[in-house]
């Protein structure tokens, strides 16, 4: 094992395995993130050792990192990281040249020595978790969940419904975290890459491509996202071609949103698209909303519209209650933190919460992946398996890989 002098000559690579490493062992919880376009991850540690619960009032909260179940508890709280140290990472340059502003008391260990360290502490969460996996959903079972889903719909019960399932994937036994976070950012710039550990909800790693509310100063800003193709060919945005399902489909999220604008009777809006964007191998199509806080008097608007929002209906599907009560009764597993909302508040006067998309869980020698496909009433039930399938990839496909930053 190596002193902490050592923090000059170790890699990127090593310095982000120990840094987990170590927080992990002393059960701290973690949150590291980097946002689309960024070249900086970003770190923060919470060392109390309590597993904190709070009212999403964003506005007066401390800094810290949110967390959100699907599915709302009694009393409407969520998770929360106190920011009891908070840093950044440029990823563009050597730890050396950072060192001063970096955690540096490390034990640096070797990448073996962390890994088996990760993966003991992957053992311990579960002991603390106590929780019986949920299972992994046939094809046969979801084609039979989105046929019930479409009847619904033809039925004038809902005009939308989300399914989800889970698909499980062994992981080697030198199975690398830090290389899948390094590849999730590689491949993804336009992603919010997110890696958190809180001993009693599990380890998570994900690259979402959904903002649910944003507010930076003055401005909030809002997302509909809805839609998927497989993005092909040299220039995919351009020769994307939606059918009047997917338009139809993202619409809906559209109107939602302005439905809750309407309801705190807020007029004063910037709606811009659909366009298509891309986000990984997929492509999907997005409307953004902006709305000037200080303009039309309304400071709480990020935690009046994220009460309003969650579950969004690109989730859940329309109307809400109707649909949350279908897949409750429907779906055969607990979505637990997958379609729920992560991210900063008040973290460098922004607060950015997105909807926990594109996820897995990690377990010792086992990756949960979670993923819906929206169903309206021209969906066919293949082309939605399909859709999740490629869903999982966007996680899947950065497992079980041997590279380094």
């Amino acid at each position: 094992m190596q002193t902490t002098s050592d923090i000059n000559q170790i890699s990127l690579e090593n310095y982000i395995g120990n840094l987990i490493c170590k927080h992990m062992n002393e059960g701290h919880q973690i949150a590291i993130w980097r946002k689309p376009k960024s070249t900086f991850l970003q770190v923060l540690i919470d060392t109390t050792g309590i597993l904190k619960r709070v009212k999403p009032n964003l506005e007066e909260l401390p800094s810290g990192f949110i967390v959100h179940p699907f599915e709302d508890q009694e009393d409407k709280k969520a998770f929360f990281l106190d920011a009891n140290s908070y840093f950044k990472i440029d990823l563009s340059i050597s730890i050396a040249d950072q060192k001063d502003d970096l955690e540096s008391n490390l034990q640096i260990k070797t990448k073996e020595e962390f890994a088996k360290d990760i993966k003991r502490n992957f053992i311990e969460e579960e002991k603390s978790i106590g929780k019986k996996d949920p299972e992994e959903c046939t094809k046969n079972e979801f084609l039979e969940l989105v046929d019930k889903g479409v009847n619904a719909v033809n039925s004038g019960h809902l005009n939308k419904i989300v399914p989800a399932r889970i698909k499980k994937i062994k992981l080697n036994n030198d199975f690398d975290l830090i290389s899948s976070l390094k590849s999730l950012i590689q491949s993804y710039p336009n992603a919010f890459i997110n890696f958190f550990h809180i001993p009693e909800l599990g380890t998570w790693i994900g690259a979402s491509p959904e903002i649910l509310i944003q507010t930076h100063g003055d401005e909030f800003y809002t997302m509909s996202l809805a839609g998927t193709q497989k993005a092909q060919g040299d220039n995919p945005l351009k020769s994307a071609a939606w059918t009047q399902k997917e338009i139809e489909e993202q619409a809906l999220v559209s109107r939602y949103i302005v439905d809750c604008f309407k309801k705190i009777r807020l007029r004063e809006y910037d709606e811009q698209g659909p366009k298509t964007v891309l986000a990984g191998n997929l492509l999907h199509l997005r409307s953004d909303f902006k709305v000037n806080m200080k303009t039309t008097n309304f400071p709480q608007l990020g935690s009046v519209m994220l009460e309003l929002l969650h579950p969004t209906s690109a989730v859940c599907g329309m109307p809400r209650k109707e649909a949350f009560e279908f897949l409750r009764e429907n779906e055969k597993f607990d979505r637990s933190l997958f379609a729920g909302y992560i991210g900063p508040v008040n973290i460098e006067g922004e607060t950015l919460i997105y909807v926990n998309l594109r996820t897995a869980r990690l377990k010792e020698g086992v990756a949960i992946l979670y993923a819906g496909a929206g169903v309206t009433e021209d969906s066919i039930p293949e082309k939605e398996w399909e859709e999740t399938e490629m869903k999982c990839d966007i996680i899947g496909q950065h497992l079980n890989l041997k590279t380094g930053f």
